[in-house]
Parts: C-alpha cells; sequence; structure tokens
C-alpha cells in the first residue's frame, strides 16, 4: 500500500477524518449501514464503525489493504478473513470506554432521583467486565456502592492467572442485584456466548423494582422475552440504548422501556475523536510513519469548561449540564410517530446527527464543596478544584 496518497473510504459518522488524516491522502465518507464491494474499488484503506460487517462479502475482489473500526468492539469485523487475506486490522479498544460509563452513571442518577433512591444503597450487577464494566466498576466502587461481577472469560483468565477478582455466577448476579448493567460484546459461539444471554428464565429472576439497563449489544437480551417480562412484570425499570434488531426498535417494547436511546451511549465527542486519533497512529505505524499529534491537539475546548459552585449544589445538576438522557429519549420516542419503513433511516440519523456532548473530566468545578461532594464529583470523574 502506498503511503503517498491513499484512497480512504470512512463511515460518514467518525469525527475529525479531514484533521486527522487529510494529509495522508483522499477520503470519502459513506452511509456505514450500506456500504458495498462496489464502493471500494480503489480504496487502500476503509474505516468503519459497528454498523457495517466487514468480511468477503465486503471486501473480495477490492484493494483495501488496511481496516479500522472505530470502536471498542469488533463482533461485526471477520477479522479471521483479515488475517487469510493479509489486509491489517486495527480497532480503537477503550475509545468510548468513559463515554458509555458516563451514559450509566447519568441515567442511574437520574433515576435515583426520579425513583427517590440513592445509589450507593443498591446494589449493582455488571455483566461483562472489559473495558467498559472494568471502568464502571472502578467509579462505582470509588461511590462506596455494592458491586457483583459476571464475566466468565474473564473469570476462567483469573484462574489461570490466580488473580483476586471476584466473580459471582449469573444467577447469582440476577437474585441479588438491585440494578443490571450489560457491557458485552455480541459473542454467537463457543463456550460462553453472549446471544441472547437473557430470556426469560433469566428476567423472570430479576428482584422486585430492578433496574435493567443494556448499553452493550441488543441482541445480549431476547427481544421477545424482554417484551414478555416487561408486559407481566411493570415493577421493572428498563433502560435500553442498544436493540436487537438495530436500526428497527420494537415498536411494542419503546413504550414499556423507562429510558431508551439510539445506540448512543458512547456518542462523546472526546469518545469519537479518540477513536479516529487511535486509528490514526495506528495507520502510522502501519506505513511506517512518525508518531502523530497527541489527541489534545485535535479536540475542541469545550462550550462549558468551568463551574463555581454555590450552596446547595448536587452531581447531578453538574451532570444534566454535560448531557440530558431524556433528550435522547424523546427524540427515538418521536421516531414511531414516522412511517414503519422510515424508522430504521430515523434511528440512523439520530446518531448521524448528534449533538455535541462531552465527557465529565472536560468540566472542572470550583468554590467552597462540601467534601463529600468534592469526593463524589472526583470519584465519578469531574476535575475538582478545591479552594
Amino acid at each position: 500500500m502506498k503511503s503517498s496518497h491513499l484512497n480512504i473510504i470512512a463511515d460518514e459518522n467518525i469525527p475529525a477524518l479531514q484533521a486527522l488524516l487529510g494529509p495522508l491522502g483522499t477520503i470519502r465518507t459513506l452511509a456505514g449501514r450500506s456500504m458495498t464491494a462496489a464502493d471500494l474499488a480503489g480504496a487502500d484503506v476503509l474505516l468503519v464503525r459497528s454498523i457495517t460487517r466487514v468480511d468477503r462479502a465486503l471486501l473480495a475482489g477490492t484493494p483495501v489493504r488496511f481496516v479500522g473500526t472505530a470502536t471498542i468492539g469488533t463482533d461485526h469485523v471477520d477479522q479471521v478473513y483479515l488475517q487469510e487475506q493479509g489486509i491489517a486490522f486495527s480497532s480503537a479498544p477503550g475509545c468510548n470506554a468513559d463515554a458509555v460509563v458516563e451514559y450509566v452513571l447519568t441515567v442511574l442518577y437520574n433515576l435515583a432521583a426520579e425513583q427517590g433512591f440513592a445509589l450507593r444503597d443498591r446494589t449493582v450487577g455488571i455483566v461483562g467486565v472489559g473495558n467498559v464494566g472494568s471502568r464502571l466498576q472502578r467509579r462505582l466502587q470509588r461511590l462506596g456502592v455494592r458491586l457483583l461481577l459476571n464475566d466468565p472469560p474473564r473469570q476462567a483468565k483469573q484462574r489461570e492467572n490466580a488473580t483476586a477478582e471476584s466473580f459471582v455466577s449469573l444467577d447469582t448476579l440476577l437474585d441479588e442485584a438491585d440494578i443490571l448493567c450489560l457491557h458485552t460484546p455480541l459473542v454467537c459461539g463457543g463456550p460462553h456466548p453472549t446471544q441472547h444471554l437473557l430470556g426469560v428464565p433469566e428476567l423472570a429472576r430479576l428482584r422486585r423494582g430492578a433496574i435493567v439497563l443494556n448499553a452493550g449489544r441488543g441482541a445480549a437480551i431476547d427481544g421477545a422475552a424482554l417484551l414478555e417480562i416487561a408486559r407481566a412484570r411493570p415493577d421493572l425499570t428498563l433502560v435500553l440504548d442498544v436493540w436487537e434488531h438495530e436500526p428497527l426498535v420494537d415498536p411494542a417494547l419503546l413504550p414499556l422501556v423507562r429510558m431508551g436511546s439510539p445506540h448512543i451511549a458512547g456518542y462523546t465527542l472526546d469518545g469519537k475523536i479518540r477513536g479516529t486519533h487511535m486509528l490514526y497512529q495506528a495507520l502510522c505505524r502501519h506505513l511506517g510513519l512518525s508518531e502523530p499529534a497527541p489527541l489534545q491537539a485535535f479536540l475542541p475546548a469545550p462550550s462549558v469548561a468551568r463551574v463555581e459552585a454555590g450552596a446547595g449544589l448536587t452531581a447531578l445538576e453538574l451532570m444534566r449540564l454535560l448531557y440530558d438522557p431524556y433528550r435522547d429519549d424523546r427524540a427515538l420516542r418521536a421516531t414511531l410517530g414516522v412511517a414503519p419503513a422510515e424508522r430504521g433511516h430515523a434511528f440512523d440519523r439520530l446518531r448521524k446527527e448528534y449533538p455535541v456532548r462531552r465527557e465529565f473530566d472536560t468540566l472542572a468545578v470550583a468554590g467552597h464543596l462540601e467534601p463529600s461532594l468534592a469526593e463524589e464529583l472526583g470519584a465519578l470523574g469531574f476535575r475538582v478544584e478545591l479552594s
């Protein structure tokens, strides 16, 4: 692959492409869900997000020699085929993990205020303790929240390495957790599949009044089973950022969901640009080019960078400055008002036109903060400037 001038095809929702990769060649952006092999004629590099299936059907007969996905997950990429064809591959592990964690924390704080409980008084079960789940674990531990962790592949690896992390069975987690957070990749076979990990038997075990939050992969929950349980168990609170048959959302299920969103949990500007930057670094390494400029050189200044705290300030008020999950919920529900044939396009349009959202560490909080609030804000990820 020539490094002097590359032909790059990229998902239109990958940000900062021109700023980062423009010097390397010509960039053409396309809708990720509808890319075809014909689109890749003459392409040296293909950059995608999770909605593009990258396999023989897409790549056979094309000159593509480097594939990158600006996402943590890689289940949409046939890496065995890429290896067989000698096509270099890179993903962006951890790029938007903090964004997903902050989505989860903001949702849980909103629900706590709405339902009248304190998060520290609830038991949170995390299914999938990878890039996202482990970061959520660390922040919740700093907040003093009791946790239950389930991750069979990591548990098996722990036994091999004799490490001390404590895991529980899925049944134990379902029986004891007040809040269930799903952060698994989609695994369809092997010893630890996650497709339809939760069906009717598993969902029926949930504690009365439990919260179920899925910001991993939609198919980790059997959609038909979830609809059945949601109808039978109005005591449950459902939060879905991902859906089994995206971009289609079950019009019977959405009204039973307390908060829904169009697969945008990781859609902070920081996370998306970080993903692009990681692919840029990987492509530079592949081409033998010098190390690119650091990420900070490409991140714009936040619109709200510093807050002077007054009496009575709460963490939730600061979260709401940066993100309102109810806005995403309203936008998704509005798609049910369009013609059924257009709902998938409306779902994708919400992702394409997603407003700017920044991460917690872009906001500094100053003023005379109560020690307990300062500790809480630090645990959540805000920058605290003590007077």
